[in-house]
């Protein structure tokens, strides 16, 4: 009995002696002021000059001490220690079971009492034993950290990549293969995330995410945007999309010189003139020359202009030789075609440059020999702002793209010189 009573007695003095210890450090870090600012003649004759502001005499603040996590735990790691006393019933026991020093336990259990202005546990001889007010207490710990331990792990699974809501867009004419195929194989990687996903220009693309409201995308280049991070380049090559009774249609694959003199339909300028720009000069290096360009945004426009177009326009005989003939040596079997007859000379109708689609009713898509005019694609995301679920975003995106839209990675070409720019094609 006299031997529990000593072993309580010197943990009391122990929990005592480390309380005048933090009361003693921080007295003395309080007591730290400011170097004076009075000059060396002022400190030996102890008379301050005319010119030395009167607010300089004003006693300094003491300089706080910087905060030691040590000395001052997290109220939730205060209500842990104090749920293991509980548990175990012995402030030995305790603090073995939470690898720390048992004067260390019991400062922070007396911290937690005054904090709360009650006495938690019944010291004796026998052990320890809950207050009415500590089983209360007990009671609502376990609710509260059951709650902090939820918390932490939601946001670690955030910061994993593994949930949350990613703000991600691509680009007009990515194809519905290749965007199906963005959405699963992003809730693969992600299960419990969600993608929060838009059809946006690249231009639109850059603009947000330089403004934070979109974390990742898939842009078309060139993408003049400072401060943001790019994946691999895709290289898609485009075709035509031309009115299934044109002459055209019945060459397997044609070239860009096979265009000139048509309209060329085109996505918008504004969306992304860069790139705009780029098709048009590709267009040009390869022989082609367009009579007019037609902007359309959706495919179902860009469909119509194709078969209106060429309902009002029927193609020149002299337009129409050179492919019939060509598909005249494809089948050299076939019997000759019967001379054209004469019609005026009239432009072909209007044709349009796309990746490889799905025509509808009335239209063909042709591949252009050599693939001379393509776009090329990436993902994006802010410079600063890569986590683990752009991460999942931009290797969902490239396998789709790679996988479901007929792109590839981009071979090095030479750097061509246009006004006040360069840019490769």
């Amino acid at each position: 009995m006299s031997r529990g009573r000593d072993g309580g007695r010197k943990a009391g003095e122990a929990d005592e002696a480390g309380e005048a210890d933090e009361a003693g450090e921080v007295e003395a870090a309080a007591s730290v002021t400011r170097p004076s600012s009075r000059t060396a003649h002022e400190v030996r004759t102890g008379v301050r000059t005319a010119t030395t502001p009167a607010a300089d005499l004003a006693p300094r603040p003491p300089v706080s001490p910087a905060p030691d996590p040590a000395q001052h735990p997290s109220p939730l790691r205060h209500l842990r220690y104090f749920r293991a006393v509980a548990e175990e019933r012995h402030f030995g026991r305790a603090a073995e079971r939470l690898r720390i020093a048992q004067p260390s336990l019991s400062q922070r259990i007396r911290r937690l009492e005054r904090e709360l202005g009650v006495r938690l546990f019944d010291r004796g001889s026998q052990g320890t034993a809950l207050t009415p007010a500590g089983r209360l207490v007990l009671a609502e710990a376990d609710q509260v950290l059951a709650a902090a331990d939820r918390l932490a792990a939601a946001v670690a699974r955030i910061g994993s990549g593994a949930a949350g809501t990613l703000r991600a867009a691509v680009p007009p004419h990515l194809g519905p293969a290749a965007v199906a195929a963005l959405i699963t194989g992003y809730r693969e990687r992600s299960p419990g995330g969600e993608l929060e996903l838009r059809e946006l220009t690249t231009t639109a693309q850059a603009r947000e995410l330089a403004a934070g409201t979109l974390d990742a995308g898939v842009v078309r280049h060139p993408c003049p945007a400072p401060g943001l991070a790019f994946g691999p380049v895709l290289h898609q090559p485009l075709g035509v999309l031309l009115a299934a009774a044109d002459p055209l249609a019945a060459v397997e694959r044609l070239t860009a010189a096979d265009l000139s003199g048509r309209a060329l339909v085109l996505t918008p300028r504004a969306d992304d003139p860069a790139l705009y720009d780029e098709v048009l000069t590709a267009c040009a290096r390869h022989g082609c020359t367009p009579a007019a360009v037609h902007e359309a945004s959706g495919g179902d426009f860009t469909r119509a202009l194709v078969l209106s177009t060429a309902a009002a326009a029927p193609l020149a005989p002299a337009d129409a030789e050179a492919p019939a003939a060509r598909a005249a040596r494809a089948a050299p079997d076939a019997p000759p075609a019967p001379d054209a007859p004469e019609a005026p000379a009239t432009p072909g109708g209007a044709v349009a440059l796309l990746p490889r689609t799905t025509a509808g009713p009335g239209t063909v898509w042709r591949p252009l020999a050599g693939e001379p005019i393509g776009w090329r694609t990436s993902t994006a995301w802010p410079a600063d702002g890569h986590n683990p679920a752009v991460a999942r975003f931009a290797e969902a995106a490239h396998e789709a793209m790679r996988d479901h839209a007929g792109m590839r990675p981009a071979r090095a070409a030479a750097v061509h010189p246009r006004p006040a720019s360069e840019f490769p094609l």
